[in-house]
């Protein structure tokens, strides 16, 4: 079990670590755009469509490395007063009652949203028309990361409660 959350946790550090830098990009094709309406009169045809998607895409493919480093919002005021034990059992608990239906939604609906996205070849509707489909694959693919990184997450508290005595 811990050679799998090992492994899944590697997959999101590395994907982490190779997203992140794409805020760089994005912000230099608003600096683009904002000289462009400064020295021109006018912004781009494209850089408003390409930076929402961008941005779309780095915050949907980040939350799996968020997940990985604890960096969502938990409520682990009372938790931090348990023993490890009754902390592996709430979170055991916690992804199974709230996590599971979030994350079915996600991809069931994801899916869908992608897939009707594809079979229409929706573009954007701006001057120049970006493919818009593969933003929508995205969803998808950031939700199949957040479940393995929190399948990660449930191997390690069974671990942790295979390992500590009763108490």
């Amino acid at each position: 079990m811990n050679a799998i959350a090992k492994a899944i946790d590697a997959l999101n550090e590395l994907l982490g670590r190779i997203i992140a830098p794409l805020i760089a990009i994005i912000t230099l094709i608003v600096l683009y755009d904002i000289a462009s309406r400064f020295f021109f009169g006018r912004p781009s045809d494209w850089a408003f469509d390409v930076t929402k998607m961008l941005f779309g895409a780095h915050f949907m493919l980040m939350a799996a490395y968020g997940l990985r480093h604890h960096a969502h919002v938990e409520v682990d005021v009372v938790k931090r007063l348990l023993s490890r034990k009754r902390q592996a059992v709430i979170e055991i608990v916690g992804y199974l009652v709230f996590f599971v239906p979030f994350i079915w939604m996600l991809l069931t609906y994801g899916w869908r949203f992608f897939e009707r996205s594809l079979s229409r070849g929706e573009t954007t509707y701006g001057m120049v028309s970006i493919p818009v489909y593969p933003i929508k694959g995205v969803i998808v693919v950031a939700a199949v990361l957040i479940l393995l990184q929190a399948i990660a997450i449930v191997l390690r508290a069974i671990m942790q409660l295979r390992e500590e005595k009763p108490v």
